[in-house]
């Protein structure tokens, strides 16, 4: 079945995947029905053009076309360490490295730069929290946004904060208290962002107001563009920086309606590039106003999360106010510094392990991935990052089915967590029969989702050609289902593990192993339990060991920093917690 359908694909897949930027290409995300719906495109939306994600070629000059020419005969040579490796040469340049053992296979070819952004992402509070079966420390007041991250909620008591399926709530039961819900991402540059909101009634005593914060640094630093609803049940905007708790105006005071009632759902939308800050605000029951209300310039916080703020003034005398928002969302933004990985490498797939023999098969094989640009396995990678176009299959059981696509990790439990269990062919909508004969049906919820085993499924199984099981297989000669057993009994060869008190140095770490962590220590028993596994794709711009893996809080395949670091180096969840390097 996989064969069939990876034939099938490589002509449009090479045509475009790998070599132009996902963003440039007509296509939709491929989210399950169970996720929040796409963002709309906007009216005006010039100015964030940052891709979300992209795999770009490095300029072509002539020698691209050059067919590749390699010596007669090749040079192989055993390289020292371990695992074994044969280096091929020709001309005294290496053309392949081989591992024994392995089935992966590293050539040189053209210059790629893998490339990922803040995605945009919608938080309609599809959720219950907090939930009360677990303990008051535990709790989760907003809980997480689906692919925007998880949501932080200050001031001043926890029980000001809910969420009920369709509405995140913030209850201000005392006056001249600020309450911030922000998302824990600092590093967003530019960004337009909204949201929906109301207030359940009309202020008495004096106002209060909600407002969409950017630039966050903390609740003393930050910008925000607020409206104030008064008692008179005017509606005032205001745009102002708050440093070191003294608040500047940063405009004067727009009044934007009069006798507004309660329940009256209002939009803020606000658009930060580079120190240029634009808002508007209006009833969310009529149509976007085109011009902008504010348009302003300051430069104070050029970082910083995003979130809302809301506040009775001193004075109001009708608490408990509760403000009820129904809509989060990032239509576009930018990271400081986007994530990116630039080198030569590609990995190709043989049909069987390397056995440490040089042969001429082999270098035959080797001959005839010289030069090539057909998708392999770090394209098929990024083919499910954010951005990255659907693609269908044109023949045999994956006819008519996505196979490739911008991918969830999975669809939401009743408090906004996100469900593991979707396997490759849940993403295709496909029911499978594996090799042992077990059948294993489709699922409606799952569909274009994939979770960390599934995506390394999808990559190495499915469009690469490795033998997959259904579920543990300890034969060693196919990807089990789970990571905890990829890491005991994937086929291929051990390149590193910890030895119990400290992440393995994994020396001989190259683009296209799994990296398998131990990343949630709360589920050990009498032994380390491995729990999560990606991709190795490489040095990114700063040097950092960057992987690519399916994630629940960045709802899919990433290699960004949403939610922790996707980084072997430093101090970070998955840094401390690597468990085990293993080459397929």
């Amino acid at each position: 079945m996989s064969h069939t359908s990876r034939r099938s694909l490589l002509a449009a897949f090479a045509a475009s995947a790998a070599s132009v930027p996902f963003t440039g290409l007509a296509a939709g995300p491929s989210y399950a029905a169970e996720t929040s719906p796409a963002v709309a495109p906007l009216a005006d939306s010039a100015g964030l053009t940052t891709a979300r994600s992209s795999v770009t070629l490095a300029p072509l000059d002539a020698s691209y076309f050059t067919q590749v020419t390699l010596s007669e005969p090749l040079t192989a040579t055993v390289l020292a360490g371990s695992p074994a490796r044969t280096e091929v040469t020709s001309g005294g340049r290496r053309v392949a490295l081989l591992t024994h053992g392995a089935r992966t296979v590293v050539l040189p070819g053209p210059q790629r730069t893998f490339a990922e952004n803040k995605k945009p992402f919608v938080d309609d509070f599809r959720r219950s929290l907090p939930d009360v079966t677990i303990p008051m420390t535990q709790r989760r007041y907003w809980g997480t946004s689906p692919g925007g991250g998880s949501w932080s909620t200050l001031g001043p008591a926890e029980t000001d904060y809910s969420v009920t399926p369709g509405a995140g709530i913030i209850t201000l039961t005392t006056d001249n208290s600020s309450r911030h819900a922000s998302l824990r991402d600092d590093r967003i540059t530019d960004i337009d962002v909204r949201s929906v909101a109301r207030f359940d009634k009309i202020p008495t005593g004096q106002a209060c107001s909600y407002a969409l914060s950017f630039g966050y640094q903390d609740t003393h630093n930050n910008y925000r563009a607020r409206l104030s609803f008064l008692t008179s049940g005017n509606v005032e905007l205001r745009v102002e920086k708050e440093v070191a708790d003294t608040v500047t105006q940063l405009t004067a005071a727009l009044t934007l309606a009069t006798d507004v009632p309660a329940e009256t759902d209002w939009t803020i939308r606000v658009r930060r590039e580079g120190a240029r800050i634009r808002v508007k605000a209006w009833r969310s029951a009529l149509d976007e106003p085109s011009p902008w209300a504010v348009d302003v310039t300051d430069s104070t916080f050029t970082t910083g999360r995003v979130g809302l703020r809301a506040l009775a003034n001193s004075g109001c005398t009708s608490l408990p106010v509760r403000l009820t928002v129904s809509r989060f969302q990032v239509d576009a933004a930018t990271w400081q510094e986007p994530v990116s990985v630039t080198h030569t490498d590609w990995v190709r797939v043989l049909s069987q392990p390397f056995d440490g023999t040089w042969t001429p098969a082999t270098e035959q094989i080797i001959r005839g991935w010289a030069g090539s640009t057909a998708p392999d396995v770090l394209a098929h990678a990024a083919m499910f990052l954010a951005g990255a176009p659907a693609v269908t299959g044109g023949a045999g059981p994956v006819q008519g089915k996505q196979v490739l696509g911008e991918a969830g990790y999975g669809y939401l439990d009743p408090h906004g967590y996100r469900y593991e269990g979707a396997d490759f062919h849940e993403y295709m909508n496909l029911g499978w029969t594996f090799p042992d004969g077990t059948y294993t049906g489709p699922s409606s919820k799952q569909v274009g989702n994939l979770d960390c085993s599934g995506y390394t499924r999808m990559v190495y199984g499915f469009h690469c050609g490795v033998p997959m099981a259904a579920g543990q297989d300890t034969s060693r000669t196919r990807i089990p289902r789970k990571s905890r057993d990829m890491a005991e009994y994937a086929p291929g060869v051990l390149v590193d593990r910890t030895d119990g008190t400290a992440a393995p140095a994994a020396v001989q770490l190259q683009p296209g192993d799994l990296v398998l962590f131990n990343a949630d220590s709360g589920d050990d028993e009498a032994t380390v339990t491995v729990d999560h596994v990606g991709i190795y794709l490489g040095r990114d711009a700063g040097g950092g060991r960057r992987f690519l893996s399916s994630r629940k809080t960045g709802n899919g395949p990433t290699m960004s920093d949403l939610g922790g670091n996707s980084l072997l180096d430093g101090t970070g969840t998955y840094a401390r917690t690597l468990h085990t390097v293993h080459r397929l």
